[in-house]
């Protein structure tokens, strides 16, 4: 709720303003019960409350002009704090100006020399009167003694704002009159008006008929209020036709700049810098200056222009917290959007720097939400949890929008009072258990593990196996399990080659009442032993006789006999088969690829081969350590399939020493001889 104000400035102590409970629609009766304050900012209480009524009156006589300075609308802001229950009220006091200040010169009187040759038409700046009321109140108009030389004019600057000007209307012979006595009056607009005078004197001179020009009626600048002495603010620039020391130019701060500011600024005399000379001690955030160029003529003109300095705020002063109301312990299982404590935060400075953002940490089951004007609700934003976290240290972090922002923190200390809601907790989603197969009866699988963050009783967990089947069998019949810790043993030994993985869920459960439970799945994988000798397929031997391989009596080389396949139940590399020869008839005639068991010949086959070979071949896994098998295969080199087989048990039957092949062979070898012996004879003969 929020209500506004109005009421005179200067009024009376003890004057009624209105009566807060009927106006807010609260018992009056309730106030003093419900621990009534009016919070402020300002330094002085202006307003009191009658408890027993409600009855809002005037504490302390306001000054609007001292309390607002030149602020247009003037405002003092209270907030009206109740409890049980906590609730706040903005009020709002509109301060409304009275004419009670009359307009008033800087000077009490002013000079003005006129050069006797000017035509009508001439202008003089004349003093501008401050008025410290507002609106109507303040200066609307001036006047001006009669006199037949002088009439006045309203000029209006480029800002807008309005100035009066002294216009020479009939003139000037200093012979007859030197000096000119005018009055100059200033009116404001209140009812009913209030006006102030001021002499303006007059003093005809001779020459010197320029006086010097700005080239800007305005100026404008920007500093920082914390800007160091010697800083250049602007420099102003004014011109004058006139030669010689008539056209030289000085420059200085007007009359009617106030002694602060002509105390907090310094003007150079002739290059028109305006510098920082102290500590910019101002609540204005804009301050006006009139600054003057004079000529150093014998009867030296001026002419004045204005300068508005703009102070920029810096962000001296950082936000203010403070906690209003706050209440600790709260239970866990309050619902969220509970308010736990009322905070108010302020920042002195004007503008963005003022402004303030508030912030708490984000892992906190806590946020903040905006209330009346500079006021922040601590709220739950979730279900609270004593068991994980029974108390809470916030910290409350307020940083403005200044440049560098500047931050205050506040901590505040929350209780947690406990109620039993936690269920047991597995320390991962899901188990997975390793066990090579062919394990002990009884031996140890895993140990599952839940905690309970509760307390005694509430916090004490059991275990217990699911019912459930595993290859049709009860669970049960393969596991056990200690309820008290969790540890699950094998009651019988697994085969990979049988069964390779399952799975089955355990139960936590706590002693509480009603009791909470959780289950989680747990995986177990049966990994392999290499216990299976490799198994060959082909070639096969029947009733312990050789397998017999026919081959053509004159084969190619790199043919084929035979290819010897195999399996091994086991897997991955106690699966991985090689093939080698552990024995051959001929080493030279044969050889067995050792990743495909292909039995290939070296070279092509001769007449003067054996018929009949034997070769052992071992079929051998990659498992730790390996295992194999062998297969004798008896290789019969033949054109035709024989209607019977040979025996295998000797090595082979050697060819007749000599044959026809072997004769010519032996009488070519000599014939060549016997012909290169000649042909050496001959050449011998013939070089003696």
């Amino acid at each position: 709720g929020q209500i506004v104000y109005s009421i005179a400035e200067e009024t009376e102590r003890g004057a009624s303003v209105g009566n807060i409970a009927k106006d807010l629609g609260i018992d009056a009766a309730t106030l003093s019960a419900r621990k009534f304050r009016m919070i402020t900012g300002s330094s002085k209480q202006y307003f009191n409350i009658n408890a027993s009524t409600g009855a809002l009156s005037v504490n302390e006589p306001i000054d609007r002009e001292q309390l607002c300075e030149l602020k247009s609308v003037c405002l003092l802001n209270y907030e009206l704090v109740l409890e049980n229950p906590l609730e706040l009220y903005r009020m709002e006091f509109k301060v409304m100006d009275i004419n009670d200040n009359s307009p008033s010169f800087p000077l009490s009187e002013y000079h003005i020399n006129m050069p006797e040759f000017l035509s009508p038409g001439a202008r003089f700046t004349l003093p501008s009167a401050q008025d410290l009321d507002e609106g109507a109140n303040s200066v609307q108009n001036y006047t001006l003694s009669p006199d037949e030389h002088f009439y006045l004019e309203m000029q209006t600057r480029g800002d807008g704002s309005k100035y009066p000007e002294l216009v020479l209307k009939k003139a000037l012979d200093r012979e007859q009159q030197a000096t000119h006595r005018l009055v100059l009056t200033a009116k404001d607009g209140g009812n009913p008006p209030r006006s102030g005078d001021v002499p303006v004197i007059v003093t005809v001179l001779d020459t010197n008929d320029n006086a010097p020009e700005f080239e800007h009626s305005v100026y404008r600048a920007s500093i920082l209020e914390n800007s160091p002495s010697g800083t250049l603010v602007v420099q102003v620039h004014a011109t004058d036709l006139d030669e010689g020391p008539n056209g030289e130019v000085r420059y200085s701060f007007s009359n009617t700049t106030s002694a602060d500011l002509q105390r907090m600024f310094s003007i150079h005399p002739h290059t028109g810098e305006v510098t920082v000379n102290g500590v910019l001690a101002v609540q204005r955030p804009l301050l006006e200056m009139l600054i003057e160029a004079r000529d150093n003529g014998a009867f030296g003109m001026s002419s004045t222009a204005k300068l508005l300095v703009e102070i920029t705020d810096v962000n001296n002063h950082g936000p203010e917290i403070t906690i209003t109301s706050l209440s600790s312990p709260i239970p866990e299982d309050a619902v969220p959007g509970t308010v736990i404590a009322l905070l108010s935060i302020l920042d002195k400075d004007p503008g963005e720097n003022g402004k303030v953002t508030c912030q708490i940490s984000e892992n906190l089951p806590f946020q903040l939400k905006p209330s009346l004007q500079n006021y922040y609700s601590l709220v739950t934003s979730e279900l609270l949890d004593r068991e994980l976290i029974s108390e809470y240290n916030i910290t409350i972090t307020a940083t403005d929008l200044g440049s560098p922002p500047l931050t205050s923190q506040k901590t505040v200390w929350v209780q947690i009072s406990d109620v039993n809601d936690n269920a047991p907790v597995f320390s991962a989603d899901a188990f997975n258990v390793s066990v090579e197969e062919n394990n002990p009866l009884g031996a140890f699988l895993y140990q599952v593990s839940a905690s309970d963050p509760d307390i005694g009783e509430n916090g004490r967990v059991s275990y217990v196996l699911r019912n459930s089947t595993v290859a049709g069998s009860a669970l049960t019949s393969f596991l056990s399990m200690n309820l008290a810790n969790g540890s699950i043993y094998a009651k019988r030994a697994f085969d990979f080659e049988q069964l390779r993985s399952f799975h089955f869920q355990v139960e936590a459960k706590d002693n509480g009442s009603p009791a909470l439970s959780a289950a989680i799945t747990v995986n177990v994988y049966i990994s392999d032993q290499n216990d299976n000798a490799p198994a060959i397929l082909y070639p096969t031997s029947q009733n312990g006789s050789v397998a017999v391989e026919v081959v053509p009596r004159l084969a190619d080389e790199d043919y084929l006999v035979t290819k010897v396949v195999a399996d091994d139940e086991d897997n991955a590399q106690n699966a991985w088969l090689s093939y080698h020869l552990a024995h051959s008839s001929d080493s030279t005639l044969f050889q067995l690829s050792p990743h495909t068991g292909e039995l290939r010949t070296t070279r092509s086959l001769r007449s003067t081969d054996f018929l009949k070979h034997k070769v052992v071949v071992v079929v051998r896994d990659h498992g730790d350590p390996p295992l194999s098998s062998t297969v004798t295969v008896g290789i019969l080199l033949a054109d035709t399939l024989p209607q019977a087989l040979p025996d295998f048990d000797d090595s082979g039957e050697a060819p007749p020493l000599l044959n026809a092949t072997n004769i010519y062979l032996i009488a070519s070898l000599a014939c060549v001889s016997f012909v290169f012996a000649a042909f050496i004879f001959f050449l011998a003969v013939i070089r003696l």
